[in-house]
């Protein structure tokens, strides 16, 4: 006797099935559609004209991409294939199938809406109780461009390889003049290869003048720097003050270095260290809230190192104060830790937790259960800082940001397989790395709702 579960793909239902049934209540799938239905989508739904066939609704195309990065299908194209192969994405879509270049172009079009949507999603959060701003862990990490390294070229090398062309058109231009057509290499059109090296100089030319455009910003950065170092101790000598140390040196305008690089295929992209190499990226900064670990502001930045991005984290932070309530401690590693990055959080009326040296992995067993001296009153914001990190309240919110913001960025990059940026350009990777951080912040409601 059989005891196999009868298999029959022919009978037709015996009544019209339903989208409903096709998931289990707690589903993440059911959870976007729920929440993306109490959202304000009103600036996304202007921007149809109404003229021409009829379009999908702009809340199937953001749940088709957000249940997409959510669960590691980024691509439009991959998107577009589930919409057909996966029930949850036919559940989504209703069980219509917008194509890729449909979805590719929402997510280029919408992408300054994400940010909002981003926003209404924390009050949301914050409406239901799962959002209770305290404790905010901040860091960053590379994140790959979509360009390759060996796009980049440096200033260095631009002008050797741009010598060498010009040296060839000249050749070229010889073969072309010359008499004695034997001379020409069977196959080789000389107009032909004569236009083509005059299109890479004037590749290469553009490329100079952006990097030209460059070093002229970054010499009169450094020579603001230096004037307002300079203001500063002179202001302390007419203070009758000694200032300390020597006094600084002019910044030299040297122009473009050879080592300054830029890529031909996103050249707002840099060549950052990654591991025990470097690779064509951008720093991904996220705010993560300790109790929630929901992500409540992020950006994305083109400097490899983490030292001048407190303050923007901070001014986002304060942009959106009034929709999510007031943040009291920031937690960061030492990629951030300098005096003025304390001195904005002190100004900002929040408590930095700013780690100012690598600590040993085993300490001695006792300094965990002892309290540092008393603070002298007199004591600067920093070595404040530096007290409260020793004392076991701040050792206990401490330890708070490897399990609030490091878990987050490994999930993004393992779990939902988000480890390269699909557009290119810095405003568009932003808009790409909100809505990341969109869909991060509803697969972690929706865990939170079943607890």
């Amino acid at each position: 006797m059989s005891r196999f579960i009868p298999v029959d793909r022919q009978t037709s239902y015996l009544f019209p099935p339903s989208v409903e049934d096709w998931l289990p209540e707690n589903h993440l799938a059911r959870f976007i559609v729920e929440v993306i239905e109490r959202l304000d989508l009103s600036e996304l739904t202007r921007q149809y004209a109404g003229r021409g066939s009829a379009a999908h609704h702009p809340a199937v195309l953001l749940g088709l991409l957000i249940y997409g990065y959510a669960t590691g299908l980024p691509s439009s194209r991959k998107v577009e294939r589930a919409t057909y192969d996966s029930v949850a994405f036919r559940y989504i879509a209703a069980n219509t199938h917008p194509d890729h270049d449909t979805l590719a172009a929402f997510r280029r079009r919408c992408g300054e809406q994400f940010e909002q949507l981003f926003v209404q999603v924390l009050m949301l959060a914050r409406e239901l109780g799962m959002l209770k701003l305290g404790k905010i862990a901040v860091d960053g990490s590379k994140v790959k461009a979509n360009a390759s390294r060996h796009s980049a070229l440096s200033w260095g090398h631009i002008k050797k390889i741009e010598a060498q062309l010009r040296q060839e058109v000249k050749q070229l231009m010889a073969l072309a003049e010359s008499e004695d057509r034997k001379q020409v290499p069977d196959g080789m059109d000389v107009p032909q290869e004569i236009a083509r090296r005059q299109e890479r100089l004037a590749a290469l030319d553009e490329a100079k003048r952006k990097l030209e455009e460059r070093a002229r910003e970054r010499d009169a950065q450094a020579q603001a720097e230096y004037e307002a170092k300079v203001a500063k101790r002179q202001a302390k000598r007419d203070a009758g003050k000694k200032p300390g140390g020597k006094d600084p040196q002019p910044p030299s305008a040297g122009g473009p270095q050879d080592k300054d690089q830029i890529n031909l295929s996103d050249e707002e992209s840099r060549i950052m260290k990654v591991g025990g190499g470097f690779d064509q990226c951008y720093n991904a900064q996220a705010a993560v809230d300790a109790d929630s670990m929901l992500i409540v502001a992020g950006f994305v930045t083109q400097a490899g190192n983490d030292s001048q991005q407190i303050e923007p984290m901070l001014d986002v932070l304060a942009r959106r104060q009034e929709q999510l309530g007031r943040i009291g401690q920031v937690l960061a590693d030492t990629g951030y830790f300098s005096a003025a990055n304390v001195a904005a959080c002190e100004e900002a009326g929040i408590v930095p937790m700013i780690a100012m040296k690598r600590e040993q992995h085993h300490p001695p067993m006792l300094d965990r259960f002892t309290e540092p001296p008393p603070l002298p009153h007199d004591a600067t914001a920093v070595e404040a800082m530096a007290h409260r990190l020793k004392t076991k309240t701040g050792r206990a919110d401490y330890a708070l940001r490897k399990q609030t913001v490091e878990p987050v960025f490994g999930i993004i990059k393992h779990v939902m397989k988000f480890r390269q940026f699909l557009v290119r350009g810095k405003q568009n990777v932003a808009h790409e790395w909100s809505l990341v951080a969109l869909a991060w912040n509803l697969k972690r409601m929706n865990v939170l709702s079943m607890a």
